[in-house]
């Protein structure tokens, strides 16, 4: 292929690539996502990394970016069903991003609703800890859990309390919460008791059976006081 040939050639892809992006900012500016009718992609698992899956459908590979919580529940599995949601911003070609189930989809649009979170935030949220950890800490308010997160800043923390704060309280299961709330709790006491130089395993027995005889108990400062005085 001479010179001539290849200019025009590399120009023919550069000129479909801008009538590519230039198609979907158009429809972004109205509002439309192409991909909006595809609800999951179910396939076989071609490749898996930390960060995404190939995920082959009729012979095509679908490039889909995960989460750290989608990668593990993959890990072994030769097929998988994703549910998909497809990014769109600026001139940027649109971006696919899957998950196992619809809560955590659910999560990472509700993330991404908030200003200043990105999709790559969102995901990072959503390797870092379950959804249940994440609904309660939104839930709670806990900033420092929030702001331990890579990406997430003290701003875009109390965001995240703000906007999602409401919503969550009225579609997380009551049970759910409580059991996060509960596991922190053991968590927090277990750790205080050891660093006054009890052994980890009679603070734990102590602590399960405090807990049996007295399930109000709802603060770590209560439950360590406690616990002192049974050990």
């Amino acid at each position: 292929m001479d010179r001539t040939c290849l200019t025009v050639y590399l120009n023919s892809i550069l000129l479909k690539k801008s009538l590519l992006v230039g198609y979907f900012v158009l429809l972004q500016s109205l509002k439309l996502n192409p991909f909006s009718v595809i609800a999951y992609i179910k396939g076989d698992i071609q490749s898996l990394t930390p960060t995404f899956v190939i995920l082959e459908n009729n012979g095509i590979g679908y490039h889909v970016n995960i989460s750290l919580n989608t990668y593990s529940k993959l890990q072994g599995s030769k097929k998988c069903l994703l549910f998909i949601h497809y990014y769109i911003k600026d001139e940027s070609l649109p971006t696919m991003f899957g998950f196992t189930d619809e809560l955590e989809k659910s999560l990472f649009l509700d993330f991404i609703s908030v200003s200043g979170v990105g999709p790559s935030t969102a995901l990072m949220i959503l390797s870092s800890y379950s959804p249940a950890e994440i609904q309660s800490a939104v839930v709670d308010g806990n900033i420092a859990l929030l702001k331990s997160i890579k990406g997430i800043g003290p701003k875009s923390a109390q965001r995240l309390v703000l906007e999602l704060k409401d919503k969550f309280l009225k579609v997380a299961k009551p049970s759910t919460i409580s059991s996060v709330k509960h596991n922190t709790l053991i968590d927090e006491a277990l750790s205080a008791l050891v660093s006054l130089g009890i052994s980890k395993i009679a603070a734990q027995k102590t602590i399960n059976k405090i807990l049996k005889a007295q399930p109000e108990i709802d603060s770590v400062e209560k439950l360590v006081k406690v616990c002192l005085k049974n050990i």
